[in-house]
Formats: structure tokens, sequence, C-alpha cells
């Protein structure tokens, strides 16, 4: 039997806004689809059904402790291990993990995506390329406006009180400085095209020669047993 390879694992983070999930799915649609999964950060918060309404408010949601890294660690290894996961859900409506989960089926890359997963060491050593995408502070901050206003239905003076209570000293003390862990920035999020087909073919070159190795391991010759 051809011994499995082990998955790729490609880390994609970047501020609120940069572009960071559009990459993703860029680099996810270039690839065939049953080769490629997309773990995403946002699935992991923690759960705080316990709290009132108005302290899940208070809570800072780019802060590292807002999230339930362990949790995201541990099902990132059974993928890894070529087990099935169920990935949670979060309601950004109600601010608490969801009932339902997605049923993750192992593939060959792995894609890690969130705004501090390069921030978190323990997650970095599983990562074979690491990925940082760069925005401007005043697009980041529009992106994150649209959003937060057309999907979640919040109001603009709660969208603005939170950038700067939380949003942007979380970016200038946790994600901004984990660009440095980056193998490459992509400046321009998914605009940048160029970026994206350098990233997407170097994956599916890797993918090919994944191909390839399990072709020669199959058509290998069954050692002889010695004890026969």
């Amino acid at each position: 039997m051809a011994e499995r390879q082990k998955p790729l694992v490609i880390g994609i983070a970047g501020g609120s806004g940069s572009g960071k999930t559009t990459v993703a799915k860029a680099i996810s649609k270039r690839l065939p689809a049953d080769r490629v999964l997309i773990l995403t950060e946002d699935a992991y918060y923690k759960d705080n059904s316990g709290l009132s309404m108005e302290e899940r408010k208070a809570i800072n949601y780019d802060h590292p402790n807002a999230y339930d890294t362990s949790y995201m660690i541990d099902q990132l290894k059974q993928l890894l291990n070529g087990q099935a996961i169920e990935m949670p859900t979060y309601n950004f409506n109600t601010l608490t993990r969801a009932k339902d989960t997605i049923h993750v089926e192992p593939a060959d890359i792995i894609i890690v995506e969130g705004i501090l997963v390069l921030a978190s060491e323990e997650l970095r050593q599983f990562m074979d390329v690491k990925l940082f995408v760069d925005a401007d502070d005043d697009i980041r901050f529009i992106r994150r406006l649209q959003r937060d206003t057309q999907e979640r239905g919040r109001s603009i003076d709660w969208i603005i009180a939170q950038y700067l209570a939380t949003v942007k000293p979380s970016f200038n003390q946790f994600i901004e400085p984990s660009k440095k862990y980056a193998d490459i920035i992509i400046p321009r999020g998914g605009e940048n095209d160029v970026a994206i087909d350098m990233v997407s073919s170097k994956l599916l070159s890797i993918i090919r020669d994944h191909k390839r190795h399990e072709r020669s391991e199959a058509t290998m010759p069954a050692k002889p047993n010695p004890a026969k």
C-alpha cells in the first residue's frame, strides 16, 4: 500500500478586512476541489453562551484569548492524521457558538485562515507556508464597516467604537507584528491576482508531485517477507 503523504498546511493571516478570506477562497478555487480545505479561525471563538449579551459585547474579539486555539489545533491534528472532523460554527448575531457543525474530510492541502493564526507559535509549527495579507488601514476599516452593517446588523456608532477600543489596538499589538513570520506578504488582498496565481501554481506543483509519488509507490513490487 502506498504511504499517505502528509498534508500541506498553508497559514493565511492579516487584519480584519484585509482580504485574507478572499485570498484563501481564491487559492482554493484554483486547486482541485477534493484536494483542499479551509479551516477558518472565526469558527473557533470561545463559546460565551453563559454570559449576558452586554458581557459578550464587551469582549475583545481580536485578542488571542477570544479564541479556543487549543480546540482548533486538536482538530487540525486530526485532519493531519487523516481523520474527519466536525468543525464548529459561530453565530455573530448572538455572539455564541452555534449548535450546527460542518463535516470536514481530510485533504492534501489545509488552509488555516484567520487574523491571529501567525501570532500563535503552536499553530505556526504545523504550517509549511505562511502568508500575510496586507491592506491599508482605511481600506480594512471600510470593508469591516460594510460587512458588519450589511451582514451582522450592527450600527455604525457601535462599529466605530469597537474599532477604536479593541480592533485597532489588537491589530497593532498582535496581528501586524505577526507579519515577520510570513514567508510571503500579499499586498492588496484578493485584488492581487499575480500573487494568488503564483502561490496557487506552487501548490498545484506540489499536488502533482504527490500524485506522482503515490503512483510510483503503488506500482512498486511488494517487498518479500523474510519470514516465509
